[in-house]
Parts: C-alpha cells; sequence; structure tokens
C-alpha cells in the first residue's frame, strides 16, 4: 500500500497577464502545423513588434510560445541556415572524428567568406567557426564536401535532423542558406532548432564568443582572428548566441539565445529591418512572463513509519532540489504529490529509495525525484 499525499504549493500568484489580444486569426498556420500549435502560439501584444514578417520568443526550459507573429509562415530563412549545417557537422565529428580539410576551389561560395584559399588546410571544427561567427559560405560549402561529399547528399542529412528534431514545416537544399525556392524554414521550426543547438556545448561555446580564433594546419602558422556578426552579445544582458543571415529575398533574420535568472529563451526573426532593437524588446516582454521556481529541496522532509526500530519513525527526503519555470502571474498552483509506503522495515538505509515526489499542473507531470532515506 502507498500513501497518496495531495499538497497544494503556495508559491508566487496569478497566470500571466497577456497583455494583448489572443485570437487565432492573428496566426497564419500552414499545412499541418496547427497539430502543433502552443496554447499561447497566437499571443500578439499591439505595438510590441511592427518590423518582422514572422517572429517567436519560445520558452527552452517549457517548450511554450510566449509571443508569436506569423510564426508558422514557411519564408526564405538566409544564412541562419548554418545552424542546422553546424549542427550536422558536429554530430559527424563526435562520431567520426575532427578530419583536416584541404580548401578546393569546389568549396568556393558567392556572398559572405571567410576567405578560405586553394590548398589550405583546417579542421572540421575549424570551419564551423568560421562559418558560425562571419557566416562563411565557403566554409559551410567545405563542410558539405566533407562529410556528405555533395551539397546533395548534405541536403538529406539536414533534412534528416529537421525531421528528428520536430521541424514540421522546414527544408533545407543548401549548407550556406543561399536563396534557393525550396529552401524555407518556419520561425517556430528555427526555435526549436535555436534550442537544440544550445544544448550541444560545443556548439554553445562557439556562438557565444565575441570573436573566435582559426587555426589553421597548412599554412601552419596561420591564426584568423575573426568577430561574431551577432552584436546581440554586447547589446542584450544574457545573451548566449546565435545566428545572423541576409539575402535580398529573405530579408535580415536573426535567430538569439538568452538567460536571465534560470531561464532560457529563444527569439527569431525573419525579415525583420530592426531585428537588433526587436530582439531586445522580445526578451525583455518574455522575461517579464516567467520565472523559475523553486518546488522543494533537500530540507524537504516527509514522515514514515518504522517497523523493527525503537523510534517508530524515519524521515525520507527529495534525492534533489526540483525547479521548474512557471508563469508569474498564475491561476493555478503545482500540486504535490507523495508516493511512499505505509510503513518502512528497519533498518532505514540513508540514500536508498523508498518513494516518489512528483509536482503536477493541469494535470500534466512538470517535475520528479525519487524520495530516499535522510538517515
Amino acid at each position: 500500500m502507498f500513501i497518496r499525499i495531495k499538497a497544494v504549493l503556495l508559491a508566487a500568484a496569478l497566470l500571466i497577464c497577456l497583455g494583448g489580444c489572443r485570437s487565432e486569426g492573428n496566426v497564419q498556420v500552414a499545412g499541418d502545423a496547427a497539430e502543433q500549435m502552443p496554447v499561447s502560439a497566437d499571443i500578439c501584444p499591439d505595438g510590441l513588434l511592427d518590423h518582422a514578417a514572422a517572429a517567436v520568443v519560445y520558452c527552452c526550459d517549457t517548450d511554450e510560445v510566449l509571443y508569436g507573429h506569423d510564426l508558422y509562415q514557411p519564408r526564405a530563412i538566409a544564412s541562419i541556415t548554418k545552424i542546422m549545417t553546424a549542427v550536422v557537422a558536429l554530430d559527424y565529428i563526435q562520431e567520426q572524428g575532427d578530419p583536416a580539410v584541404q580548401i578546393t576551389p569546389a568549396m568556393y561560395a558567392e556572398g559572405s567568406s571567410m576567405y578560405l584559399r586553394e590548398g589550405e588546410i583546417l579542421r572540421l571544427s575549424e570551419l564551423v567557426k568560421g562559418m558560425m561567427a562571419v557566416s562563411g559560405n565557403d566554409a559551410a560549402n567545405a563542410v558539405a564536401l566533407t562529410v556528405a561529399g555533395s551539397q546533395e547528399q548534405f541536403a538529406v542529412l539536414m533534412n534528416d535532423k529537421a525531421a528528428e528534431i520536430g521541424m514540421r514545416q522546414s527544408h533545407f537544399v543548401t549548407p550556406s542558406g543561399l536563396d534557393n525556392e525550396a529552401h524555407y524554414a518556419t520561425a517556430y521550426d528555427m526555435a526549436k532548432l535555436c534550442d537544440y543547438a544550445m544544448q550541444k556545448k560545443a556548439f554553445a561555446a562557439i556562438v557565444s564568443q565575441r570573436e573566435v580564433s582559426v587555426a589553421y594546419l597548412s599554412p601552419s602558422d596561420k591564426v584568423q582572428l575573426l568577430h561574431n556578426h551577432n552584436k546581440l552579445l554586447s547589446l542584450c544582458d544574457g545573451c548566449m548566441g546565435i545566428k545572423t543571415g541576409f539575402t535580398k529575398k529573405a530579408g535580415r533574420t536573426l535567430t538569439s539565445c538568452c538567460e536571465r535568472s534560470g531561464v532560457r529563451l529563444v527569439v527569431v526573426t525573419l525579415n525583420d529591418g530592426d531585428d537588433w532593437n526587436d530582439h531586445q524588446k522580445l526578451y525583455d516582454y518574455g522575461f517579464s512572463l516567467v520565472e523559475r521556481v523553486t518546488l522543494c529541496d533537500t530540507d524537504r522532509r516527509i514522515q514514515t513509519a518504522v517497523v523493527g526500530d525503537a523510534s517508530g519513525q524515519t524521515e525520507l527526503m527529495p534525492q534533489q532540489a526540483l525547479t521548474t519555470v512557471l508563469r508569474k502571474n498564475r491561476d493555478s498552483q503545482p500540486e504535490e504529490v507523495i508516493y511512499a509506503p505505509h510503513f518502512i522495515y528497519a533498518p532505514v538505509v540513508k540514500g536508498r529509495t523508498y518513494g516518489r515526489i512528483v509536482y503536477r499542473m493541469n494535470g500534466k507531470e512538470i517535475a520528479s525525484c525519487r524520495l530516499v532515506g535522510s538517515e
């Protein structure tokens, strides 16, 4: 028999003050995207954003859209494509190693460049640095040809990864993001990709730097110092990256990731002529809605009877502290559920599992851990 004890947390008050319209008519939904639309995907406070053709504020901790404008409409995305190119390349390096790459004319490309020269040799990981810092199209081509042998085959890997991540409304053709009618993504899909990419330590380490050094194997004395194009690293409090982009067709595209007070958000804007300022406004708005809340810590104690011990009782404790991200103003609170036996036979062992503590909100489990002996 197990005791099921419910207790409502007395944490912060009231659910979200959305401060704006909430109508599905404000969001264009393409294809089967309606199936994935979060409840709050159509939040669009008046006057918050005037420039972007599409935008999203995405909470990585809760997989929730805090702000959305035309976020499910596929559009040209320009060089933010290289986020996917980097993800595929870093997966390859993790699985196959970090090969030396000799530059050939086939790797040259129009547009932004890290100015690779024929015959130069550098590691694949160094190409990823140049591709992400200065948006080198030549580096993106070199990555594709090294990893897959051709841009076409590399695109297959990109689309396979997109399917794995859950990017339902996106299709990749080029590793660089140069305009192609069949190359597109939605703001929402790019937010999902950013969240996925930023969980990779190697990726986050590159895009978070304001400048990176690229070392060559040949010539052995060549080191390029590249300045990251992402101005938000300097402008926005807590910014951790990610990637800029521009083509005539796509306009200015920008993805970024920011963490404040233990909460991580991603912002994506497509075809936005004032993206530096818009991202900062969207972060201020997004962080005004959510907070990290402590559900329980390791000081929590649950009394349980003990058979075969003179004291007749013992205390169980959470194996770890539990936190989660919630809306600052919420109309319901997390529900605590304790699963523990009516009694435990002595001896009670410190650290041994005797039950489980679970927190639910609106019928959904939001956090849990084991209950262990405290002594």
